[in-house]
């Protein structure tokens, strides 16, 4: 299970998001919801649903439900929306803050917890012109993570393998190719696929991150 203060680290982190989340949520009008997000197909409302359902995965249930959904990520997780879509979005609402507090996760490095509300944070708050100042400590963490899991994982290690990713509002460089700089959040968003931070960034290695993946 990992080192226990890392542990406790982590879910207050994650805690304290899934409150900001729901603050920022209950201002929303219905058209808002089905707003699309930064997330490909997905409007706001699909990304609530989602984060419902990430929270009460569990890793047995993980593995289950990815079996049944024949090994398809993309499956797995339009079957997760679709099963916690509530009719209305009170209803969804409602169901995030049922599980806001759970702490727990499937198999995954326990960060990618960070990373899930962190990235789909975005996904739904840049769409609405909704601003975040998330913990510093917190992008950097699901920055390296990111950076250093593979593509078939939900991670980047393929997209910056000949980067050099260095944040200009933090310590934290990563890689040791092209330069590519700037806020901590934008790099991660970037590697993520959300081109919308591509102009947050300088350096010789960002128009490889222009490519289409």
């Amino acid at each position: 299970m990992g080192n226990p203060e890392h542990v406790r680290d982590v879910w207050q982190i994650v805690h304290a998001e899934r409150a900001a989340l729901i603050h920022d949520l209950e201002g929303l009008d219905d058209k808002q919801w089905e707003r699309p997000s930064l997330c490909e197909g997905w409007t706001v409302h699909d990304v609530v649903a989602h984060l419902v359902d990430s929270a009460r995965a569990t890793r047995l249930g993980f593995v289950v439900g990815l079996a049944r959904a024949r090994f398809d990520f993309h499956r797995q997780n339009a079957h997760g929306v679709a099963r916690e879509h509530g009719a209305s979005p009170l209803e969804t609402l409602a169901r995030l803050r049922q599980v806001a507090s759970r702490t727990s996760t499937p198999p995954a490095p326990l960060d990618s917890r960070i990373v899930e509300q962190v990235v789909h944070g975005e996904d739904i708050r840049r769409p609405l012109g909704l601003i975040r100042s998330y913990p510093q400590d917190a992008v950097v963490r699901a920055l390296r993570l990111q950076a250093h899991t593979p593509v078939s994982f939900g991670g980047a290690k393929e997209v910056v393998a000949s980067l050099r990713l260095t944040a200009t509002d933090a310590d934290v460089s990563i890689g040791d190719g092209m330069e590519v700089t700037g806020p901590a959040l934008s790099l991660l968003l970037t590697i993520m696929g959300r081109r919308v931070a591509l102009n947050d960034l300088e350096g010789q290695g960002v128009g490889s991150l222009r490519q289409p993946t």
